[in-house]
């Protein structure tokens, strides 16, 4: 494994809604982190976590990949905003209570106006997904709304 920094270091989310386990691994042009399904896991049931969430592992996994660079380049993470996703398939309802989930995100394009393209994969024991995902990366969160109270 490559030496990493810390999901704290790359992500802004914090709490409940920080949502990834670890990086594991990454290269210039990709990165891959973990998740384990457990029963306190943020949007759980008694039956593990709906397979629609895979597509916020696979932002948040977009979001760390943007961090480090940002971080390689000597700054510090900007803000991101998912503008959707293309073809999220997943061959199971949900994922269950001790699956451990494996994201790998590898940009398609990225322009220098902060729009990214990423291919997606979540592989785990019982379970595959995969989608296209497109990003924003902006400078200023407030001039979109995210300084606005929730």
């Amino acid at each position: 494994m490559n030496a990493c920094y810390g999901i704290d270091e790359l992500l802004p989310h914090r709490g409940r809604m920080s949502l990834l386990d670890e990086i594991v691994d990454h290269g210039e042009d990709w990165l891959q982190s973990e998740i384990v399904i457990r029963r306190d896991s943020t949007f759980a049931d008694a039956l593990g976590v709906p397979a629609c969430i895979g597509l916020e592992y696979m932002a948040q996994t977009v979001a760390a990949y943007s961090g480090l660079r940002q971080r390689r380049q000597g700054g510090a993470p900007r803000i991101g905003f998912l503008l959707g996703a293309r073809d999220y398939a997943c061959d199971a309802e949900r994922f269950e209570i001790g699956e451990r989930l494996r994201v790998r995100v590898v940009p398609r394009t990225l322009g220098d106006n902060g729009l990214g393209v990423f291919d997606c994969e979540l592989r785990g024991r019982a379970v595959r997904a995969s989608a296209v995902v497109k990003v924003l990366e902006a400078d200023d969160g407030d001039a979109f709304g995210a300084g606005m109270p929730a």
